[in-house]
């Protein structure tokens, strides 16, 4: 049978009660805005991130996180709303001057990733919408006074998932090699990370046994230095925190702990990817997908300042079986049936 749609209103010549019927018939077929967003308005949304377009992390988070995200919402790209991504590896050199652009550009919201472009964004307007992901202590670094309603135009998501983040990351590595007792810290600076993180991390090696060692890299030149200390300090294995550093330099940083022969811990699953041992991190799909969810509040009329900064509610565990193999470890098969992934 056929279906009854708009196209067959042609409203025939034929008497009143056939033409209201007729009539009636033509209003329910015709297609009402959907709830999600407003009669004839393409919301224009700035992406600042630290990956290309078109690379597999982007179609991932910002594909099939975000912008599907999105979609299940009721807006379809193109017809409810357009991208205008930004990205880079710099996020400070260059995050300001991007972020000051989609502010000029007067786009209805900015989705930022990490701590240095969220500030970008932030000191670039008051007014529109800022929703972080990947945020790292945003009420120590100023990004919000304080989680539960931030106030102001920034709200979004936390990365760690909590002070315990750390403590679960390193009990994770010295279950994959018991052995371990020196652990070296690998941190990008005061500038991503607070010093009640870094306490943290401390007290949570402590409590588990290990001896942490912090090597500070502030510039992608010092990390080979690092290295060469944390073999004079006879470290054991490596704990990587989330940075911007580490994500970009992901694959020389497994090349030289292999080399080191150093088993990592990582803050990033894309690090595991690249040749990393192991990663506990929050699930970027999701994250990207809630953020979604946020913009969907905040273009139904929500203010993005009683919207509580929230934390990542699922992790993975990815663990790199051929770079065991090129340090000669075994990981317990315990830990391999609770691997999300295992990376052949």
């Amino acid at each position: 049978m056929k279906r009854f749609s708009i196209a067959d209103c042609r409203l025939p010549i034929v008497g009143p009660t056939m033409f209201l019927l007729v009539l009636a018939l033509c209003v329910l077929a015709a297609p009402f805005p959907s709830e999600a967003q407003q009669p004839g308005k393409v919301y224009r949304i700035g992406g600042l991130g630290g990956v290309p377009p078109a690379t597999p992390v982007y179609e991932r988070d910002w594909g099939g996180g975000f912008k599907e995200g999105l979609r299940a919402s009721g807006y379809i790209p193109g017809q409810h709303f357009v991208m205008e991504y930004r990205w880079t590896d710099k996020p400070w050199e260059e995050a300001r001057s991007q972020a000051a652009e989609l502010a000029s550009r007067k786009v209805d919201l900015i989705v930022s990733v990490g701590n240095l472009r969220t500030r970008a964004a932030k000191e670039a307007t008051t007014t529109i919408p800022i929703v972080m992901v990947y945020g790292f202590d945003p009420v120590e670094f100023g990004l919000v006074p304080n989680l539960v309603k931030p106030g102001g135009n920034v709200t979004g998501f936390t990365f760690t998932g909590g002070p315990e983040m750390a403590g679960k990351q390193l009990e994770l590595l010295r279950e994959a090699v018991p052995t371990i007792v020196r652990v070296a810290v690998l941190w990008a600076g005061a500038t991503f990370f607070s010093s009640d993180y870094l306490r943290q991390i401390e007290a949570a090696a402590r409590g588990l046994g290990l001896t942490p060692q912090f090597h500070e890299v502030r510039d992608p030149n010092e990390i080979e230095g690092a290295f060469a200390a944390m073999t004079k300090a006879k470290a054991q294995a490596l704990f990587l925190p989330p940075s911007q550093l580490n994500f970009t330099h992901a694959r020389r940083i497994a090349d030289l702990s292999v080399k080191g022969r150093l088993p990592t811990m990582h803050g990033f699953r894309e690090a595991v990817e690249a040749g990393g041992l192991m990663a506990y991190a929050a699930d970027s799909r999701a994250m990207y997908g809630r953020a979604a969810t946020y913009a969907d509040k905040i273009f139904k009329g929500a203010n993005p300042g009683d919207l509580p900064v929230d934390q990542p509610t699922k992790f993975d565990l990815v663990i790199n079986l051929k770079t065991a193999k090129n340090l000669g470890l075994t990981i317990p098969q315990s830990l391999l049936d609770r691997a999300e992934e295992v990376v052949q």
